[in-house]
């Protein structure tokens, strides 16, 4: 089922360089063939990898604070001037003293691991223990500051990352209203594909996503529940990896769903992505979920990484996306035919059939695992927030600020529902959960290493009255109720608007993912860095 269709219909799919962040309302988006806008594009770290910066500070070309403060120029003059991207919500005042402190180690022969010195974003959703606020975009959580990192903040901060800063988000992770427009936030602002820039990014993880893609940051954190780091990695012309439900700890992260949430990485190389993805891995006593990891999870996937990765590999190809919009199929088909080149074999599959009748069904568990997620959340948090109904009365009171475009419908139909014992509740969860047998048999059935397929539509225009709308393609839905493991690459372009390309399998099979994905890739080099033309035509 396509995302756009769960916030349409309720049945899912879905700086200034100060440390208070922006307020966003106010920031107007430009309007499709807005007029263009001349950019610089002669930035030193473009594109640059993870292996790249390590290289250069270890022969001492460089320093994470040298690195650090090309970061936050380069997201004052492209974010913050330039085509305004607002990707970034908030900057770590601490950044600039994390990195000296890790310069320090390096020089007295310490080096933490692959993540040391590098500088990361992270989305506005997940706390960190610094002084920054932590708001899902939204103006009615102005002021809540975390007293202790998220667990995977711990793990980033201990693997030797710099944190830049927040990202700004789709207001509460996209599940405040059916008709909301991606990448707008009530404390954000609109933020903007970097490609075309009266484009929205897609979201949730929006500033994420933009902010990867534009090169403000090395890597960068956004979080899933259904489609929201897959999605605006592939409008964004990234690598996204939504993990399988467990293996990346939730604690200190603002909910939607216990059964469907994850953050995962964001980065322009698969290499990249897995280097991340092994740092922030291990069991959370304070997620439960993250036990069923153990003896499961690696703390290096990059060792999986094999450019002969596709051969004898047994792919499967989702029915639908064979068929639509003919430059969108065009690129899947390319996409087959290298694959097949190097040794898979495709089998054609008809799963979003399977798999479009649980929409209401995890709809309503998301209501109900958001209403009782998002309380409890609130009631040990610092802010004046300190329960659902207050963030929907706050909303009303302030509803020129706080909802100016769209409402917060999602939010009311949440409030309304019980406690996580209804009958409604259990019923929509174990259908629901019934697409992880759907998945796994196909998988045995057809002797699947993957399912793939195309994932997600071009980027719509921003559009804050009617909200975004459905392109007619997305396969995140899927691994998304099940809580499985996907992975999205650069697939190619359409009209300079980037698509990915997706490969998704059973609970924790990252391992053979990244060595599909990681194949693909360096057989197909899709990825190439954004041009911030201001229209289609511009």
């Amino acid at each position: 089922m396509n995302r756009r269709s769960f916030l349409h219909n309720g049945s899912v799919t879905g700086i200034a360089l100060t440390t208070t962040g922006l307020a966003a309302f106010g920031n107007t988006p430009k309007k499709c063939n807005a007029a263009p806008t001349a950019l610089p594009d002669n930035f030193e770290l473009d594109e640059i990898t993870i292996d790249e910066l390590q290289q250069k500070m270890q022969s001492g070309k460089t320093t994470a604070v040298a690195i650090t403060k090309m970061y936050l120029n380069r997201i004052a003059l492209i974010d913050k001037a330039g085509p305004k991207l607002n990707a970034v919500i908030e900057i770590n005042k601490h950044a600039l003293t994390i990195a000296a402190s890790l310069d320090k180690e390096r020089k007295a022969g310490k080096i933490r691991g692959p993540l040391h010195g590098i500088p990361v974003l992270a989305k506005d959703n997940i706390n960190t223990g610094d002084g920054m606020m932590t708001t899902a975009g939204a103006f009615a959580m102005q002021g809540n500051i975390a007293t202790a990192d998220a667990f995977i903040i711990e793990k980033l901060r201990a693997a030797g990352a710099v944190i830049l800063g927040k990202t700004n988000l789709s207001e509460w992770a996209n599940f405040r209203s059916s008709r909301s427009t991606s990448g707008w936030s009530s404390r954000g602002g609109q933020t903007k594909c970097p490609y075309i820039t009266d484009r929205n990014p897609s979201g949730s993880s929006a500033g994420s996503g933009t902010a990867t893609s534009a090169n403000l940051c090395t890597i960068a954190i956004g979080t899933e529940t259904d489609g929201s780091i897959v999605s605006p990695a592939a409008v964004n012309g990234l690598v996204g990896i939504k993990p399988t439900v467990g293996l990346w700890s939730r604690s200190g992260i603002i909910p939607i769903s216990a059964t469907q949430d994850t953050a995962g990485p964001m980065a322009r190389t698969v290499r990249d992505a897995a280097i991340l993805l092994g740092a922030l891995t291990g069991v959370d006593n304070k997620d439960i979920v993250t036990g069923q990891s153990e003896g499961k999870y690696q703390e290096d996937y990059t060792k999986f990484l094999d450019a002969g990765g596709l051969k004898g590999k047994r792919i499967g190809i989702e029915k639908m996306h064979l068929k639509g919009n003919e430059a969108m199929v065009s690129l899947l088909k390319q996409a087959i035919e290298l694959m097949t080149r190097k040794g898979a074999v495709i089998v054609e599959v008809d799963l979003l059939k399977s798999i479009a009748e649980l929409g209401d069904a995890e709809f309503t568990v998301l209501q109900y695992e958001f209403k009782d997620g998002v309380n409890k959340y609130l009631a040990a948090a610092n802010g004046k927030m300190k329960s659902l109904q207050d963030v929907i009365t706050f909303n009303l009171k302030n509803e020129s600020r706080a909802m100016p475009y769209f409402k917060q419908e999602t939010l009311i139909s949440s409030q309304a529902k019980g406690n996580l014992e209804s009958k409604e509740y259990t019923d929509a969860l174990a259908k629901s959960l019934s697409s992880r047998s759907i998945i796994t048999n196909l998988m045995k059935e057809q002797q699947l290493d993957a399912i793939s397929g195309v994932t997600n539509g071009l980027a719509c225009c921003i559009d804050l009255i009617n909200g975004d709308y459905d392109t007619g393609f997305s396969l995140s839905t899927p691994a998304a109720i099940a809580g499985f493991p996907h992975i999205t690459v650069p697939m190619g372009f359409v009209h300079s608007l980037p698509v990915g390309i997706s490969f998704f399998g059973e609970a924790y099979s990252e391992a053979s993912l990244l060595g599909i994905a990681y194949a693909y890739e360096q057989a197909s080099k899709k990825r190439r860095k954004p041009g911030f033309k201001a229209n289609l035509l511009g």
